[in-house]
C-alpha cells in the first residue's frame, strides 16, 4: 500500500545509496544478460552469430530505447506526484502510461517487416549476418508489449521510492532469461533464434510479476479513477507531450550508439565482434551507474513535487559524489580483470586479440559517463527535458564530426575515441545549464509547463 507520501528529510546521502544500492544490482543483470546472450553465441564455431546477435540486440535496443521515455517520463511526473502527496495522480498516471505503451507496441509489431529492412540498411551486414539478424528481430518483436509494459511498471515502482520492486523484477526476469539462453542455444540448438525466444519468455514473465508488485503498492482506489476518466483526450494528450522531447532525446542518444555498431560492421565481422564484446563491457559499467541516476531522479522528483529546493540540491549533490566515486571502482575492476572478462565471452582468437587491443577504451569510460548518466537521472526528475533533449543534439553532431575526421586515418580508434567526445560533450552541457539554472530561477519544471503535472481535475 502506499503510505508515507511525504516522508522526514533523511541525509542524502543516505537516502541515495539506499535508492541505488538496489538498482545497481538490478540494472547489472540487464548486461550480463548481454554478456550471456553473446557468450553463447561466441563459443559456436562462426563469427556471424555473433554478428547477429550484435546487430539484432542493437536495432531492437535503439527501437525500444527510444521509447524510453515510457520509464523516465513516467518516473519523474510520478516521483512529484508522490512528494505532493497526490494519490490520484499516482494511479491515473499508471494507467495513462500503460495505455500508451500498449498503443506503442502493437505499432511496432505491425511495423516488423520495415524495422527489419530498416536494420539491413543501417548496418550493411554480410549477408550470413542478414540473414540470422532478421530470425532475431522477428521473434524479438513479438515480446514489444511486455518490454514496454515492464517499462512502464518499473518507472512507476521508481517514482513511489520502490528501488527493491524493480531488483527484484530484473533478476527474476534476466535470471530466467539466462538460463533460457543456455537452455535453447546450448541445449536444443536453437542458435540466434533460441536467445530471441528466451527474451520473449523472459519478458512476459516479468510483465506478469509486475502487475502484482504494483497491485500490492497501489493501496485503496481513489474516487474518480473511472476508465472513462483515465483516458479523456486531455489528460492522454498531456501524456503525450511530456515524452516528446525524451523521445526525442532518446532517439538522438540511439543515432550515436547505432552508428557506434554500424560503423563497426562496416569494419568487417572481427571488429563487429570485439566491438561487441567490449560493448558489453560499457554497457555494464553504464547500467551500474544508471542506479544513482535512478535514485537521482526519484529524490529530485520527489523534493521538485514537494517544493523542497535545499533537498534537491543536497540529492543533486550526493548522485554526484556517488556516482563519480562508484565509476572509479568500476575503471579498477575494469584494468585488473577486462582480459579476464574478454577471455570469458568469446574463444575466437582473432576477435579476442582485437578486444584486447581496445579494451583501453573501456577501461576510461566509467569516468567519462558518470557525470552525464548522474545529470540524467537528475534532469528526469525535474521534468527537465527540453535542456536534455538539447545536449544530447549537441553531443551527437560531435559525435559525427569527431568520426569523421578520425576515422578515415585512425580506423576504429578514430571510432572510440568519437564516443568518448560524445560522452564528455553530454557531461559539459548537462553541467553548465544546471549551475546556470540553480544561479537563477532554481532546478525545477519551468512554471509555464503544464507537462510537469500528472493528473487532470479529478471528476466530481
Amino acid at each position: 500500500m502506499i503510505a508515507d507520501l511525504q516522508p522526514e528529510r533523511p541525509n542524502a546521502y543516505q537516502e541515495a545509496w539506499r535508492l541505488a544500492w538496489p538498482l545497481i544490482l538490478s540494472n547489472i543483470s540487464v548486461p550480463l544478460l548481454g554478456m550471456v546472450d553473446t557468450a553463447v553465441v561466441g563459443h559456436l564455431p562462426e563469427p556471424h552469430h555473433l554478428g547477429a546477435v550484435a546487430l539484432g540486440a542493437s536495432a531492437f535496443s535503439a527501437l525500444f530505447f527510444t521509447v524510453v521515455s515510457l520509464r523516465m517520463g513516467t518516473t519523474g511526473l510520478i516521483a512529484q506526484a508522490y512528494g505532493a502527496g497526490d494519490r490520484f495522480g499516482l494511479q491515473a498516471g499508471f494507467f495513462r502510461a500503460l495505455t500508451l505503451a500498449s498503443i506503442v507496441a502493437m505499432l511496432m509489431i505491425l511495423s516488423t517487416d520495415l524495422i527489419i529492412d530498416a536494420a539491413r540498411w543501417i548496418y550493411a551486414p554480410t549477408d550470413r549476418v542478414a540473414e540470422s539478424t532478421a530470425i532475431y528481430l522477428e521473434i524479438r518483436l513479438i515480446a514489444a508489449p511486455a518490454a514496454l509494459g515492464n517499462m512502464v511498471i518499473l518507472g512507476w515502482l521508481l517514482g513511489v521510492q520502490d528501488s527493491k520492486g524493480p531488483l527484484y523484477l530484473l533478476l527474476i526476469g534476466n535470471g530466467l532469461n539466462m538460463a533460457l539462453d543456455l537452455l535453447f542455444v546450448v541445449g536444443f540448438g536453437l542458435e540466434v533464434a533460441g536467445v530471441a525466444w528466451a527474451t520473449v519468455i523472459a519478458e512476459y514473465t516479468t510483465l506478469l510479476i509486475g502487475f502484482w508488485f504494483v497491485r500490492r503498492r497501489f493501496g485503496p482506489r481513489q474516487a474518480g479513477l473511472s476508465f472513462s476518466i483515465l483516458l479523456e483526450g486531455a489528460a492522454m494528450r498531456r501524456l503525450a507531450t511530456v515524452n516528446v522531447d525524451i523521445i526525442l532525446r532518446s532517439l538522438v542518444l540511439q543515432i550515436a550508439f547505432v552508428s557506434l555498431v554500424a560503423l563497426g560492421s562496416r569494419q568487417g565481422e572481427v571488429i563487429l565482434a570485439a566491438n561487441t564484446v567490449l560493448s558489453n563491457m560499457l554497457h555494464l559499467s553504464a547500467f551500474a551507474l544508471d542506479g544513482f541516476a535512478f535514485a537521482a531522479s526519484t529524490l529530485v522528483g520527489r523534493h521538485v513535487g514537494a517544493g523542497d529546493r535545499q533537498a534537491m540540491q543536497q540529492a543533486v549533490k550526493a548522485a554526484l559524489v556517488w556516482s563519480v566515486g562508484f565509476s572509479l571502482l568500476i575503471t579498477l575492476a575494469f584494468v585488473l580483470g577486462g582480459p579476464w572478462i574478454i577471455l570469458v565471452i568469446t574463444d575466437i582468437e582473432a576477435v579476442r586479440e582485437a578486444a584486447l587491443h581496445f579494451l583501453p577504451y573501456v577501461i576510461v569510460g566509467p569516468l567519462i559517463g558518470a557525470t552525464a548518466f548522474a545529470f540524467d537521472g537528475i534532469y528526469i526528475g525535474a521534468t527537465r527535458t527540453k535542456e536534455m533533449r538539447n545536449g544530447m543534439v549537441g553531443a551527437v553532431i560531435v559525435f559525427g564530426l569527431v568520426a569523421w575526421l578520425l576515422m578515415p586515418r585512425l580506423d576504429n580508434h578514430g571510432l572510440w575515441l568519437a564516443y568518448h567526445a560524445f560522452m564528455i560533450t553530454r557531461a559539459v552541457w548537462l553541467s553548465v545549464v544546471y549551475w546556470r539554472l540553480e544561479r537563477g530561477v532554481g532546478f525545477s519544471p519551468p512554471m509555464d509547463d503544464s507537462t510537469s503535472l500528472v493528473t487532470t481535475k479529478r471528476a466530481t
